[in-house]
């Protein structure tokens, strides 16, 4: 299992070619149950953290890519938020190795399966299995 510095570190490597990726910035996201004619806010870390009953300890804490440790009852897992699909997309793509991850619209969760099964019925979103990258992806609803 991957552990848990070498998930930090390689997120701020994510997050320095998220700034860099081209047509970064670009866009405007529904956030889920938002209005489609007017763009919603984005949940953030916090928000996303608090929903399953933790309080991040920041590791990024940049305009375009947020990343936050929690460690509950549950376990522990890092929340990621970006400012836009440009930057989730890159971020994604720069970091395919972590199987599995919870995804959401502008947010991703990384840590076990056991652990993500259960944050998962509170915070939703797709639970992503392989690389999104190719053919073996599954997502489980």
């Amino acid at each position: 299992m991957t552990t848990f510095p070498r998930l930090a570190a390689v997120a701020l490597l994510a997050g320095l070619v998220t700034a860099c990726a081209p047509g970064y910035g670009s866009g405007g996201n529904v956030a889920a149950g938002g209005n489609p004619g007017r763009a919603a806010k984005p949940l953030t870390v916090e928000q996303l953290s608090a929903k399953v009953g933790c309080e991040p300890r920041m590791q990024v804490d940049a305009a375009e890519l947020r990343t936050g440790y929690c460690k509950t009852p549950d376990g522990e897992f890092f929340v990621t938020t970006f400012a836009s699909q440009a930057g989730k997309d890159a971020w994604m793509d720069a970091a395919p190795e972590y199987n599995p991850h919870l995804v959401g619209p502008l947010w991703t969760v990384l840590s076990s399966r056991e652990v993500l099964d259960l944050l998962k019925e509170r915070l939703g979103g797709d639970l992503h299995l392989k690389d999104h990258r190719t053919n073996r992806m599954r997502t489980v609803d």
